[in-house]
């Protein structure tokens, strides 16, 4: 069982950029479009902020179920997941019905900083934090 949650673990970084290119390629509202346009607009672009934050996130897992967490794969994990959200910039570029700004690409990278500072503050700096346990308590559980 262990071994199952490993392998999706390690998968879990990659389907999901598999479907940020998916959805980057579809208009905005091909899955949901809320009836206030506004709050239609404004929604989605505050999930520049989360979506390559949880990818972060999600190499961050990868390597915690792998016991290769450290502070410069963390960083290395940042670099990917910023450097993918600018990918993603420039592939909507080239979508019909899609936009790139520079500042949808400053609201992705914010999202990765603020989670690798949050990473970096707790599991490398003070592990007592309630993060830095559960963190530790998933890599104990797929490592032993």
């Amino acid at each position: 069982m262990l071994r199952i949650v490993k392998w999706a673990l390690t998968a879990a970084p990659f389907i999901y950029m598999a479907l940020i290119w998916f959805m980057s390629s579809n208009p905005a509202d091909m899955v949901i479009k809320m009836d206030d346009e506004w709050f239609d607009r404004t929604f989605k672009e505050s999930l520049h902020l989360v979506e390559f934050a949880i990818l972060y996130v999600l190499f961050i897992l990868a390597l915690l179920a792998h016991d290769r967490l450290t502070y410069a794969a963390s960083f290395a994990a940042a670099l990917a997941a910023g450097f993918y959200g600018l990918t993603d910039e420039i592939h909507q570029s080239f979508v019909p019905y899609r936009s790139a700004t520079l500042i949808d690409a400053a609201k992705d990278l914010f999202g990765v900083a603020v989670c690798l500072l949050i990473v970096n503050r707790t599991y490398f700096r003070n592990k007592n934090h309630a993060i830095a346990r559960g963190m530790e308590k998933v890599r104990v559980k797929l490592n032993g």
